[in-house]
């Protein structure tokens, strides 16, 4: 069998790197802010984040075939290059699952790019196997360059992007999965061969590349109204709703400040403002723009930011640990000693530590009496 040389069009190679980070950034930000959703409302905005991740990984790696330039006319199957789309979409949904059910820490991140990383993976070579006329023929050092590459940068990107959920995170965790996606491709391509074969192993009906390439401007353009769609709101993010809307709206604004004047603390459940004593929070935790509040059994979503939360709630129980956290010193349950910094901890059911920083070391002994 003789090797067929073969080179790239460097315009669909970048489109390519375009599709994998705008699909990135629409998956990346539809997920944001689920924990103040409902069970089903998070639900749907998981599917719809796997599709938008999937298909981009999808669409992604057939633009970049589009571009591949052999000597010699081939085609695709279509069943297995459908099954290679939906492997793509049900991995990255199980990774988002366990990212927005599970108790979020290193393990369950690195376990998600993980997943994903395999996922990219096997969508690649499932897709490359649906070349008919022409078979790739792989390396094992090609494949375990690609491994590589896709398992630590997909790792990279969720720590990121979910280590903290801020919009600078998000872009950031945006441009490592788009780079990640787009490098492993072209990685596990550097290390493969194409050959011209005469027999064909189709499972399905055949498809040339400009079929091929009208449903990749398809699949491309959703995720570009998606793409778009995700951006309007993303940097100025809407504010959470009130109960009340139309003539009342004023009414219920009105008691808002009232209460809130009170040192209540308000927060968003089941589409109403709700507001719970001070008395009762262990923790504030910044959370971008706005801060998740804690109680013993609770986890809360406040439309304050962390700033605005210490303004509000000075003079108070509540001290300041670290630039993104503020604690009552009431719910500690224990304080460890650290090198040059601490770790408060509490029984509650959302957050057991918070990490007190060198410059508030002092303080926070002084309150607790150590």
């Amino acid at each position: 069998m003789q090797v067929l040389d073969f080179s790239h069009d460097p315009l669909l190679v970048l489109a390519s790197l375009l599709v994998a980070m705008m699909a990135g950034f629409t998956g990346l930000s539809l997920s944001r802010g689920l924990s103040t959703r409902s069970v089903t409302y998070q639900k749907i905005l998981i599917v719809l984040s796997a599709i938008s991740l999937g298909g981009g990984i999808w669409s992604m790696h057939f633009v970049a075939m589009l571009g591949l330039q052999l000597p010699i006319l081939f085609y695709y199957d279509a069943v297995v290059t459908l099954a290679s789309a939906l492997v793509a979409i049900l991995v990255v949904g199980v990774a988002l699952l366990i990212l927005h059910f599970w108790k979020r820490t290193r393990q369950t991140l690195i376990l998600a790019g993980v997943i994903v990383g395999l996922g990219v993976l096997a969508m690649h070579y499932l897709g490359m196997s649906a070349m008919q006329l022409c078979k790739a023929v792989y390396t094992p050092l090609g494949i375990a360059l690609a491994t590589l590459a896709s398992c630590v940068l997909c790792v990279g990107a969720f720590a990121v992007a979910y280590g903290r959920r801020t919009q600078r995170n998000i872009v950031i965790g945006t441009l490592i999965f788009g780079f990640a996606v787009f490098s492993v491709h072209f990685a596990a391509i550097a290390g493969t061969s194409f050959v011209a074969v005469d027999t064909q192993n189709e499972v399905g009906p055949l498809i040339s590349n400009e079929t091929m390439a009208i449903g990749v401007v398809l699949t491309s353009f959703v995720l570009c109204g998606a793409f778009l769609l995700s951006g309007v709101t993303f940097l100025a993010p809407p504010k959470p709703d009130l109960a009340a809307s139309g003539p009342d709206a004023s009414e219920a604004e009105a008691s808002v400040t009232k209460v809130a004047t009170k040192r209540q603390i308000p927060y968003q459940k089941e589409g109403q403002t709700r507001f719970v004593d001070p008395s009762q929070v262990a923790v504030i935790r910044a959370e971008g723009h706005y801060t998740h509040v804690y109680t013993k059994d609770e986890r809360l979503f406040c439309a304050w930011s962390i700033t605005e939360a210490e303004k509000r709630l000075s003079p108070g129980p509540f001290i300041k640990t670290h630039r993104s956290y503020l604690i009552n010193p009431d719910h500690v349950s224990g304080f460890v000693r650290l090198k040059d910094n601490g770790v408060c901890h509490f029984e509650t059911a959302n957050l057991s530590k918070v990490p007190v920083s060198r410059s508030r070391l002092k303080l926070v002994r002084e309150t607790l009496g150590i």
